[in-house]
């Protein structure tokens, strides 16, 4: 699926988090979306994701060229962010059952691959309250990018991630990156930008 941002402005109040970015966000590609702490860079994800309106301009999404309703659009995307919580009395099985029952995993994925791609075997019964901060996001990322959607948004991925943690990331996103996959990843991290094909600045679109 492709995103295409047309003169996209979002404001709070008198401010203008960002206006006139204009962009097509093309499947097959790995994006990099720049800015200081607080320049809107989650803004703008939550914009393209869908979950927030724009105050100017128009976003499409499109799949192979034709163009996703609005209440279609969220079975397209997956999203991970350190502002997006887990349930934390579920245990690590019961949390993948869920995120299951909400977002389908890509083909020759099960419950089973999951814990094995986290290489978490012996906490499958571990209430996800136990977890640390770095195998919560480990959690969080594998559930994104394992799920059957065509564009994954990543918020700061590297948060809370050991040296080991963020090698296990990359290589992550490195086997689930596909020809027909659209990935979007808003950091400031070296790290995530080695990912990335192409990059936008918010600070260019603060006018």
């Amino acid at each position: 699926m492709d995103i295409i941002a047309d003169n996209l402005g979002k404001r709070y109040l008198r401010d203008w988090i960002f206006r006139g970015l204009s962009c097509r966000f093309e499947e097959g590609n790995t994006y990099a979306i720049l800015g200081s702490n607080g320049s809107g860079k989650s803004t703008l994800l939550k914009v393209l994701s869908g979950h927030l309106s724009p105050t100017k301009g128009v976003i499409s999404f499109l799949n192979s060229g034709d163009k996703v309703s609005p209440e279609n659009v969220f079975r397209n995307i997956s999203y991970a962010a350190p502002y997006i919580e887990l349930i934390e009395e579920l245990t690590l099985e019961e949390a993948i059952r869920f995120h299951v029952n909400m977002k389908p995993l890509a083909p020759d994925f099960d419950t089973e691959k999951i814990i094995e791609t986290l290489g978490y075997p012996k906490a499958r019964h571990k209430e996800i309250r136990h977890f640390s901060s770095g195998m919560k996001q480990r959690l969080k990322l594998v559930l994104a990018l394992a799920s059957n959607s065509s564009v994954v948004l990543l918020d700061e991925p590297s948060t809370n991630l050991d040296i080991q943690g963020i090698a296990w990331y990359k290589k992550l996103v490195q086997d689930f990156l596909t020809d027909n996959r659209l990935v979007i990843i808003a950091s400031n991290d070296p790290h995530d930008l080695e990912l990335c094909g192409s990059q936008i600045n918010i600070m260019d679109y603060k006018k």
